[in-house]
């Protein structure tokens, strides 16, 4: 293959990189000029006229734009931002990973188990990068609320639970594909897989068992139904859309649960739980971490929000004992976007650590998957499979030899 790097402005090499899928959840590719490492936008692959013509709005006639991965190979491609439907996440990334093109793969990793360990044992017998884009890590709230519990702010930590009030669940989910288990399976993946990767992180341990109670309860009664053929969240959204029973234009096929909750079991006595509703007037998610020494608990989830804990016996007090405001810029996660794009690159680039896990990416899904089976099982508890002792290994010894590398790596 020939020479896949560009020069930058400052003569260094640049990464070229593709988007594949052209949804809304594609615009993170506009991040990929604005991080520390030299990378550009060269490629942006969608199978559907509207989505071609939504990457050349968005992204400019100096991206390359093609209906299909292959098409795109050519291109020679440092790496490449999976955006696709979760049910794809697979079949697209590994063909890319066997071609040594490194990947973020948008979250969740895929929808069933079966798919995660494939993707990781081409990850671990190719050695191309993967990275799965749980970018709430790098949110200001939840490295906050890390910060703390590292510190012993609480002591140890012995339970977790949140409570996600879904807003926008009804314009966001239930408009498109992420209405149907087929593509998504069950927006305890969709949706809470931030979640749970979240509070695995603040825990320091993952879902051993899991049992899981939810219905579909407003959204199904909806009338209303429409094709968004062509459009993306954006076209269709409104805060004018309620109350949730006079939605209009829901998509034909709605069968995923629009209020879930879960408990799980992460061993040594370690319990959490997890609470999903997407017909709330308010959106935002609230943490509860309980430790041998106190708790903490997110008021908000971005600036203008604080974290709030008690460290002394006492009754009721709203306030808490120490108040920290929360960090950062702007609303939404934009910044996280930002920052794991750049962790990302600077990986592909130099094979620098990522705070972010790919076994740790596939423990959110077992979570999320098995939880969705129990929900539809009456509740019956399900236990996580274990990763085969040998695909750790093979991850370890993956992730112990990139980040030792000390010059960048583009493909040539």
């Amino acid at each position: 293959m020939g020479d896949a790097r560009t020069t930058g402005t400052a003569g260094t090499t640049a990464l070229r990189v593709g988007v594949i899928g052209v949804g809304q959840r594609a615009e993170i590719a506009q991040h990929v000029g604005s991080t520390d490492t030299p990378a550009r936008l060269v490629l942006a692959v969608d199978p559907t006229e509207a989505g071609r013509a939504r990457a050349v709005r968005s992204f400019g006639r100096d991206v390359r734009v093609v209906a299909s991965v292959g098409d795109g190979i050519g291109d020679e491609l440092d790496a490449a931002i999976v955006t696709t439907p979760d049910d794809t996440h697979a079949a697209v990334a590994i063909p890319l990973l066997e071609a040594g093109v490194a990947v973020y793969l948008e979250k969740p990793m895929a929808i069933t188990l079966e798919d995660c360990d494939r993707l990781l044992d081409t990850a671990a017998r190719t050695g191309t990068p993967l990275y799965v884009g749980h970018n709430m890590r790098h949110m200001s709230v939840v490295r906050q609320m890390k910060a703390l519990i590292d510190d012993g702010a609480i002591g140890e930590v012995k339970s977790i639970w949140c409570r996600h009030f879904v807003g926008n669940g009804g314009d966001f989910y239930f408009k498109d594909w992420h209405a149907e288990r087929r593509h998504v399976n069950s927006l305890l993946l969709q949706k809470a897989s931030h979640d749970l990767d979240v509070m695995h992180w603040l825990a320091g341990r993952s879902t051993k068992r899991v049992t899981a109670l939810g219905a579909l309860t407003v959204y199904g009664a909806v009338q209303d139904r429409g094709m968004h053929e062509g459009q993306v969240m954006p076209d269709w959204f409104s805060h004018d859309n309620w109350p949730p029973e006079a939605q209009t234009g829901l998509n034909p096929v709605i069968d995923v649960e629009d209020v879930s909750m879960m408990l799980m079991d992460l061993g040594d006595g370690v319990t959490a739980s997890y609470e999903q509703c997407h017909f709330t007037p308010d959106y935002w998610r609230n943490y509860t971490v309980i430790g041998t020494r106190g708790r903490l608990e997110n008021f908000g989830d971005t600036p203008g929000g604080v974290i709030r804990i008690w460290n002394r016996r006492h009754d009721w007090q709203l306030a808490g004992d120490v108040e920290v405001p929360i960090e950062g810029e702007g609303a939404g996660h934009e910044q996280a976007d930002v920052r794991t794009m750049a962790e990302f690159l600077r990986h592909v680039a130099t094979g620098a650590p990522t705070e972010i896990s790919l076994i740790a990416a596939r423990d959110a899904v077992a979570a999320g998957a098995l939880a969705a089976d129990s929900l539809r099982d009456g509740g019956r508890p399900r236990d996580v499979p274990p990763l085969p002792a040998d695909l750790i290994a093979r991850l370890d010894a993956r992730s112990q030899s990139s980040s030792s590398r000390t010059t960048p790596v583009p493909r040539s």
